[in-house]
């Protein structure tokens, strides 16, 4: 528990030669007396292209394994990568193997699975991805998460690893078997790789049919959640794993506080943490992590209602004692109500300066204490991806966008550990000028991150009202710049933001 120090009547001000009157100057008023969630990491998934880059050409994965994890710095500071804190691992259900009978028609969306027809484990599969997790390893990655977006298809009712006609694809008289199969998979790959996976995630999205073969998956019902979580905590206690088990994925965040549109998919946060005393309670099962994760998809737009789909959400995770709110997974699909299309990709501003919104308001509105997005590498028309690559299985060409600098101004300085305060500006800009702030984890650093979706620049004086900031530095992402390092910002020095940027302030805490 972060320490709370007795309230102040007044803010210390950082800049006391500025007064708020000054023609052009935000005043941001940052609470550090009131403590808010503490981050636990930003991460995104290796799903599907590095299976196929974790065995290209020895300079240009390593190049693609920088941008992701990396937290050194080159000539003038310049950041050499995000310094992603997680690596989302898909473990795949063996469409793979299947082939072209797999039904799945993009052989990049297909997955392997480490289970051999005849039972046995072959540990030599998904040697991409497993490079790639070595990869993170030594660039300082200490947080691995398993999913899978089915179970494998030797259990499957289908023998696919698609479902038909929008019915669950596992029976749960097989929820033993997927279980045990899961705590296999953990134990082979300690022995393999030396990583231990800090969480798993069982089902994925269980509120979408999943029956158009496009891709690995399976819709579930919450009791069949809660059976497979259970039977999954079983297998992780006997077999004395310490992996925490993390559900439900929803597949858009509604899913979580609300029925909505799927009766017995909905409202997942009070039936999986409300009632003790119901059949779907995992609030007392071992293993299970007290954590409510979903996804941001189709949750963005307007900013309005973002907003206000976030305080729902907020809402309900602060009633139920002990359990956190973490965004699991997002890109950015459809249309978002006119604002922005998922389709085609674009390596620009624009959808850099939508994504970091969406950052801003789970973290600063709903309290995520984890941030993840989906592709971390994309060979698709699409903006699904941080790292876009050329759709080639053996060498090929890699560009980074601007999403992936926009998420590194937040994953590169949030690490794990540091504490959000609640901030407040004098002229509220509607979602143009959003402002979140925190302290690292030594309380020797406070982090402001500002996004400005706004033509025109601003300048922000910075107060606090206990402590006082000593010299900063910021980084910035624009059109021209990728968290660009600027020069030092004097203690008392107004805070100048570029138009249509994101900025990160590290500063010295006095």
């Amino acid at each position: 528990m972060f320490p709370v120090r007795p309230l102040v009547l007044a803010f210390a001000l950082v800049a006391p030669l500025l007064v708020s009157a000054q023609a052009g100057l935000t005043t941001v008023r940052i609470d550090d007396t009131k403590p808010q969630q503490t981050i636990a990491h930003f991460g995104a998934s290796d799903a599907w292209a590095c299976q196929f880059v974790g065995i290209w050409p020895a300079a240009k994965k390593e190049a693609i394994a920088d941008l992701l994890f990396s937290t050194a710095t080159g000539p003038g500071g310049q950041p050499k990568g995000i310094g992603l804190s997680l690596w989302r691992v898909n473990l795949g259900a063996g469409s793979a193997q299947q082939g072209e009978q797999s039904g799945i028609k993009d052989e990049w969306r297909r997955a392997e699975s480490f289970l051999n027809a005849d039972g046995s484990y072959d540990w030599s599969r998904q040697a991409g991805q497993q490079w790639f997790m070595q990869a993170a390893r030594r660039r300082g990655v200490h947080q691995f998460l398993g999913f899978l977006n089915s179970p494998p298809v030797a259990f499957t009712t289908n023998h696919k690893a698609f479902a038909t006609n929008n019915q669950p694809n596992l029976d749960p008289a097989r929820n033993d078997d997927y279980a045990t199969y899961l705590a296999t998979v953990l134990q082979g790959l300690r022995r393999k790789t030396g990583i231990t996976f800090d969480y798993l995630s069982p089902v994925n999205e269980p509120q979408w049919d999943w029956s158009d073969g496009g891709q690995e998956g399976s819709p579930f019902r919450n009791e069949q959640v809660a059976g497979i979580a259970k039977a999954l905590s079983r297998q992780l206690v006997a077999q004395k794993l310490t992996t925490q088990i993390v559900v439900p994925e929803a597949g858009k965040l509604d899913y979580l506080f609300a029925v909505a549109d799927k009766p017995d998919r909905g409202n997942q946060l009070a039936t999986f943490w409300g009632d003790s005393t119901a059949a779907t309670y995992l609030g007392a099962t071992p293993r299970v992590a007290r954590i409510g994760a979903g996804h941001g998809y189709f949750t963005t737009s307007p900013y309005a209602q973002e907003v206000k789909t976030r305080q729902q959400l907020a809402a309900k995770v602060q009633a139920l004692p002990g359990l956190a709110y973490w965004q699991s997974e997002y890109c950015i699909l459809g249309d978002n109500g006119g604002e922005i299309n998922g389709n085609p990709r674009d390596l620009g501003i624009a959808p850099a300066l939508y994504v970091a919104r969406a950052i801003h308001t789970d973290l600063a509105v709903a309290n995520a204490t984890s941030w993840q997005w989906w592709l971390a590498v994309s060979p698709y028309n699409y903006k699904d991806g941080l790292v876009y690559i050329d759709k080639n299985k053996t060498d090929g060409n890699y560009y980074p966008s601007k999403m992936l600098w926009a998420l590194g101004n937040y994953s590169r300085f949030l690490r794990p550990g540091t504490v959000r305060f609640s901030t407040s500006l004098d002229a509220p800009a509607a979602g143009k000028l959003l402002v979140s702030a925190y302290q690292d984890a030594k309380g020797k650093q406070l982090i402001t991150i500002v996004v400005n979706d706004a033509d025109a620049p601003a300048e922000l004086r910075l107060q606090l009202a206990r402590r006082r900031l000593g010299a900063g530095r910021s980084y910035v992402t624009s059109a021209t710049a990728d968290l660009q390092p600027g020069p030092a910002v004097a203690a008392g020095q107004a805070l100048h933001i570029a138009p249509r940027s994101i900025t990160t302030l590290v500063s010295e805490l006095r």
